[in-house]
């Protein structure tokens, strides 16, 4: 990931975030309709990386997803309803992911030689974000201002930010597990003269935000959703691992003896003993075309702070709902 890449999405996330604030605060003379809502979520996290997976050669998506790697993430949102079929959320989310070659069940095909790759990794990622909201179903509604009861499915698209750090795991002399940050490391030659088409990744980055939920209303005040939300994010290397192996005795050359001692054994932890090609320089350790991912399954309660019972009832003119 190109480092202007960084300060531009500082920059996309700012615009859009202020916009939805001016597109909300344009509803503001709708006081009947416009509310704030807040809440929290929790649930599922899942990487889809280079790493793990099921039989067969690797996959993007759902295919190889692993039940083993699922982690719960936590996180708190704030959004703005300028109407019944459209909201602004800003949110931030933390969870940790994590994969391991170790997890892959061998039956003699194409996932033996990412078995015997035997790599690793785990990180924490830290997210903000900002999502437009839609809730199509609305204009088929009798009387939208009316939620207690129903049940909406809705949409959502946006900007995000999000921190990671890949760790790989090592063992030490008395066969005990330790982790190291590996974008130090250089891995694959990140930054080295020797590969110019490899730049060092940032551990900052845009991400855009996609996916769909539904939503119940316990009453005007409190409702509860379930969604599913897609991360396409723009780097290969959220496990640190995308092209292919590259000769260890450059480690020597650009990193400090320990750094150096750590890169060797942690970028190559090839299995011995399987009849599998050889990972020496130049052969595959990932695959650069397909980008990493991740994606949240979530449960939010929301709670409005605004525009629910008390404002309906304020209104001296409101005549009973019926539903029809």
């Amino acid at each position: 990931m190109k480092q202007s890449l960084h300060s531009l999405s500082w920059k996309c996330l700012f615009v859009l975030a202020l916009t939805l604030c001016l597109s909300s605060t344009s509803f503001s003379q709708d006081e009947a309709k416009n509310f704030t809502e807040f809440g929290f979520t929790t649930g599922p996290i899942v990487a889809l990386t280079d790493l793990g997976g099921h039989a067969g050669k690797g996959s993007t998506f759902i295919k190889d997803y692993k039940f083993q790697n699922t982690q719960l993430a936590f996180g708190g949102f704030l959004a703005v309803y300028p109407t019944p079929w459209l909201g602004f959320r800003f949110s931030a989310n933390y969870g940790n992911v994590s994969s391991c070659d170790c997890d892959i069940k061998e039956k003699g095909g194409d996932e033996d030689t990412r078995f015997n790759r035997n790599l690793d990794f785990r990180s924490t990622i830290l997210e903000g974000s900002a999502m437009v909201e839609f809730y199509p179903t609305v204009f088929l509604e009798d009387d939208p201002e009316d939620v207690a009861g129903r049940l909406r499915p809705y949409g959502v698209l946006g900007l995000g930010l999000y921190h990671f750090n890949p760790q790989g795991s090592l063992s030490d002399v008395n066969g005990d597990t330790y982790w190291v940050d590996l974008r130090p490391l250089h891995t694959e030659g990140e930054g080295f003269a020797e590969y110019p088409g490899r730049k060092e990744y940032s551990l900052t980055q845009m991400n855009i935000p996609m996916g769909g939920g539904v939503k119940y209303f316990f009453s005007e005040d409190v409702n509860v959703s379930f969604e599913i939300i897609y991360r396409k994010l723009f780097t290969d290397y959220l496990d640190d691992v995308s092209t292919t192996y590259i000769d260890p005795t450059l480690f020597s050359k650009y990193l400090s003896p320990s750094q150096a001692a750590n890169a060797i054994k942690v970028s190559n932890k090839a299995i011995d003993g399987y009849n599998t090609p050889s990972y020496g320089p130049g052969d595959k350790r990932g695959t650069s075309t397909n980008n990493d991912a991740y994606f949240t399954m979530g449960f939010k309660l929301g709670i409005r702070l605004g525009g629910g019972r008390s404002e309906r009832w304020r209104n001296s003119t409101h005549c009973p709902l019926l539903r029809f």
